[in-house]
Formats: C-alpha cells, sequence, structure tokens
C-alpha cells in the first residue's frame, strides 16, 4: 500500500507557513488511548514507517539525531516481555511482573532511545529533542486514527532490562509508545488550568 503522506521534501525546499485548523482541532481534542485497552490492528509495513518519519521530524539543534527506535511487535514483542520476567524472577517482587501488562496487551511497541551524540550541543537540548519524537510519534498516530500511550515503567530505567532491549553505553529510554486499535474510546481526563501557570515577564 503506498503512503498517503506527501512524500518528504528535498533539502533546501521552501515549505511556505499555512494555517492548518484541522490541526489546531486535534491538539483540542486529543486523548492519549489507555494501553490495557489497545488490540489489533496496528499499523504496519509502509504505515508504520509513515509515522516513524513523521516522528523524527523534530526540532533537533546541531542535526544530531541523537534518538532511535527499536519496534517490537508479536513474538518479538511477547519474547522480550518473557526476558524480562527473567529478570524479574530472581528479584522475587511481583508487582513489577505486574507491570508488563501494558507492555504485553497492544500490538506494537516502539520504544524511542535517547542516544546522545559528543560535541557541542548540551546533552539536555539532545534529550528535549528525544522527548519531541515521542511527542510526534504519540501524536502522529492517534491523527492516523490509530490509539496510543507514552509510557515509561520499571523496565525504561533498569540495566539489566536495558541489556535486554540492546542500549549503547550512554543511552537511555525516552519513552514507549504503545500502539493499536482502542477497544473503546478513550474519555476526557482532568487537565491543568493554564492561567496560574503563565507569567508575563515585565522588565
Amino acid at each position: 500500500m503506498s503512503s498517503a503522506l506527501p512524500p518528504a521534501p528535498e533539502f533546501g525546499a521552501p515549505l511556505p507557513l499555512a494555517p492548518a485548523p484541522e490541526v489546531l482541532r486535534f491538539l483540542a481534542l486529543r486523548r492519549s488511548a489507555s494501553a490495557l485497552t489497545l488490540v489489533e490492528p496496528a499499523p504496519g509495513g509502509e504505515a508504520l514507517a509513515d509515522l516513524l518519519r513523521l516522528a523524527a521530524r523534530v526540532p533537533d539543534h546541531g542535526k544530531l539525531a541523537p534518538w532511535r527506535f527499536v519496534v517490537m511487535a508479536g513474538a518479538e514483542k511477547a519474547a522480550f516481555a518473557a526476558r524480562l520476567e527473567t529478570v524479574t524472577a530472581v528479584r522475587q517482587d511481583p508487582g513489577l511482573v505486574a507491570k508488563l501488562g501494558k507492555l504485553k496487551v497492544p500490538p506494537l511497541a516502539v520504544f524511542v532511545v535517547f542516544s546522545p551524540k559528543p560535541g557541542a550541543i548540551p546533552e539536555w537540548e539532545q534529550q528535549l529533542s528525544a522527548g519531541a519524537v515521542c511527542v510526534n510519534l504519540l501524536y502522529a498516530t492517534l491523527a492516523a486514527g490509530f490509539g496510543a500511550n507514552w509510557i515509561t515503567d520499571w523496565y525504561s530505567y533498569d540495566a539489566e532490562a536495558g541489556a535486554v532491549l540492546g542500549l549503547g553505553d550512554g543511552e537511555r529510554v525516552a519513552g514507549l509508545v504503545l500502539i493499536g486499535t482502542p477497544r473503546e474510546p478513550p474519555l476526557e481526563r482532568e487537565r491543568p488550568q493554564v492561567e496560574p501557570l503563565v507569567t508575563y515577564w515585565k522588565p
């Protein structure tokens, strides 16, 4: 199936800005789906490639791409969860096993791995870029009509779990985006009141 997206622009091509009220409406009503409600179908093939391409179109000071994707579905995702269960077995902590439910249920999982690059760009800015990748992937997936949830859990921070995932030196999990089709529409959650969070600076 061919991509429904426009082709990637050539380097240096002009990209005129234009109002996009449909994007504003999407942002006003956007809601993540609970991971435990996500079932098949999930995007694959060209559809998944499109979502990853959109995810990578983020602010990136220095053009370092300080992040990468680890994609899991089907038997591979089940095998990864089983390896994590082995990690927890020696720790005798049933809570760790229970938290694997959010990983096991959805049909597709995409780990966004923060992979910092040495040089003049502060690592904090590189981390922010990796977080933006998570947001873009979440929003693109929802806009494509699927359900998605961005989480982290103990296996995002655990050294043994990171070794199972294949993290290199200095790499960390920025987020895990779980993807599928929600069995039920998500309900609106409480949102912060923005006014108390805004200050207008004055000299």
